[in-house]
């Protein structure tokens, strides 16, 4: 049975990436919005936006951050981050910038999102994955082999 995820993400940038990794079917993950919808929640306001992260992490085991080139300084990635680590789900990072995008291009690589977040004081930890391919295709294998594996250690972590 497949591990219950979180996927954070920067959507504008990487939500085509992002599409490549939900393919895989390996990780249960929650529905992605819309650009649209996510426009209705904004419009809404901040407590609108915390309780659709809320609602849509409940019952998940791990948080997984699909990282590209400026996922790390995203407000609501950092918000994701540290509401999965108070509440105890395993969180990991895995670097996508060598995917493609829709266009066929891919992007440079983004820092580390668990940099300087900290949650009572304790500094988050979740170990972040960085494919060793520059190819696409390899990096898509890679990722499909090993996220299972990545999701169950980042749980038995926590």
């Amino acid at each position: 049975m497949a591990n219950k995820c979180f996927l954070s993400f920067h959507y504008k940038q990487d939500s085509w990436r992002v599409s490549q990794v939900r393919e895989f079917g390996t990780v249960e993950k929650q529905p992605l919005l819309t650009p649209n919808k996510w426009e209705e929640i904004k419009k809404e306001g901040d407590d609108a936006i915390k309780k659709w992260i809320s609602d849509n992490m409940k019952g998940k085991e791990c948080l997984v951050v699909l990282v590209g080139e400026k996922t790390a300084g995203r407000r609501w990635v950092k918000h994701e981050i540290k509401k999965a680590w108070k509440d105890g789900l395993g969180v990991l990072a895995i670097h996508v910038h060598n995917l493609k995008d829709s266009d066929g291009n891919q992007s440079s690589k983004g820092s580390n999102p668990f940099i300087g977040l900290t949650v009572d004081g304790e500094n988050i930890t979740g170990k972040v994955y960085d494919p060793p391919y520059t190819t696409s295709t390899n990096v898509y294998d890679y990722i499909k082999t090993n996220i299972e594996t990545w999701v169950s250690v980042a749980i038995k972590a926590r």
